[in-house]
């Protein structure tokens, strides 16, 4: 029996979108840490040991660069360092934050041609090969590694193979990638790599992560778009001093640093192994309970996963009800997907309970909303892969 009174003390919630994720309560703790000089060696100290364990996630020998923003900050910030007005830029959409790629590039005027495809659909390298020969020379491709919106990792590796030999540049979006999946940016020949905080790294939102390649950094001494803030040449210089050009959001940073220690202490290849292990577990859950995953199985996300509602079970009732009677929160579809699929973050400070409280209370409102499901269906196909993954 609730109280009708305070009904929110008797629902314990559980956040199950793809970002901003679940923060472990170490790094809410270190948050609150006092503020120090920005400008002193306290500060320079926990740069320069940010820095350090950023280029171990980000698998490169370049600078990564901090800066105080969204993920979309580090997107803009990757197109204004790198191109001029007018530069030819291939797009490579898989979904809605391919398109947002596009959008940035459009707005600071490249010239901009659209390789889009279906979503729920990874790009296909080949179509894109003959988009570069066909329609090219192009100055950049942008592609994005993990579509958020769908619930699609591309085969970005396959896609460098075929981007890289044009001389192009290549501008990935691994917002909700990184960390989630192997992305070795020196090996794969990347040249921009952009990151955001609220993902895989399991802070709160407010920073953005920037790598570049010295192609890039060679790109970026010609190139013309307007910047200021996210001028990577103030910011390169200030790093040479443990340093930034601007004050630095040091509560954030203090989270940040506990975060990559937990991260670099796991080792990248767990972290991976992690991941793949609760997106397959999800999507198992999901098949046997009946309902259909949207995204192409042969690419589906370590990060989330996208799904239909049954027949006749509307989105929108189905994310209040769970959310409100058994707090768990899941997201909705974006952009011309909105009121058909929801989609389940698995990434960063997600467990195995996440998952257990999410398909228990995602069974119950299924049956509250008319929908015959399989008891305990969802909880055995979860808990059989769980264990799978365990010991494979």
């Amino acid at each position: 029996m609730s109280d009708s009174r305070h009904p929110s003390l008797f629902v314990k919630p559980t956040l199950m979108i793809p970002g901003p994720t679940p923060v472990p309560p170490v790094v809410l703790q270190a948050l609150s840490t006092p503020m120090i000089d920005h400008r002193g060696p306290e500060y320079e100290a926990l740069q320069a040991e940010l820095v350090a364990h950023l280029k171990t996630v980000f698998q490169t020998s370049q600078e990564v660069m901090i800066f105080p923003a969204a993920g979309t900050g580090g997107m803009e910030s990757a197109v204004v360092n790198v191109l001029s007005p007018g530069d030819k830029v291939l797009s490579v959409t898989i979904g809605s934050f391919g398109d947002r790629w596009a959008q940035i590039a459009q707005a600071y005027g490249a010239d901009v041609t659209s390789c889009p495809f279906e979503w729920g659909e990874a790009a296909d390298p080949a179509i894109v090969a003959s988009a570069l020969q066909e329609k090219g020379p192009f100055k950049a491709v942008l592609v994005t590694f993990n579509e958020t919106s769908t619930g699609v990792l591309n085969d970005l590796k396959a896609l460098a193979d075929v981007i890289k030999p044009t001389g192009a540049l290549l501008l990935v979006d691994a917002i909700s990638g990184l960390i989630a999946a192997d992305l070795p940016m020196d090996d794969w020949g990347l040249d921009v790599v952009v990151a955001g905080s609220q993902k895989a790294f399991m802070i709160p939102p407010g920073l953005t992560f920037v790598a570049a390649s010295p192609t890039a950094l060679q790109a970026h001494k010609a190139a013309k778009m307007p910047r200021f803030y996210f001028d990577w040449t103030k910011m390169l210089k200030s790093h040479e001093k443990n340093q930034t050009p601007y004050t630095p959001a040091l509560t954030l940073q203090y989270g940040l640093r506990l975060a990559l220690q937990t991260i670099v202490g796991e080792g990248l290849p767990a972290s991976f192994a992690r991941h793949a292990r609760m997106g397959r577990a999800t999507r198992a859950a999901l098949t046997a309970m009946g309902l259909r995953p949207f995204a192409d199985p042969a690419h589906a996300s370590p990060a989330v996963t996208s799904a239909h509602a049954p027949d006749g079970i509307e989105i929108k009732p189905l994310r209040t009800h769970i959310r409100d009677r058994y707090g768990v929160t899941i997201g909705g579809g974006q952009g011309k997907l909105m009121g058909k699929i929801f989609r389940i973050g698995h990434l960063g400070y997600i467990t195995a309970s996440d998952l257990l409280v999410t398909f228990g209370a995602l069974e119950q409102t299924l049956k509250d909303m008319g929908h015959p499901v399989e008891r305990g269906a969802g909880i055995t196909a979860l808990t059989n892969a769980l264990e799978e993954g365990e010991n494979a």
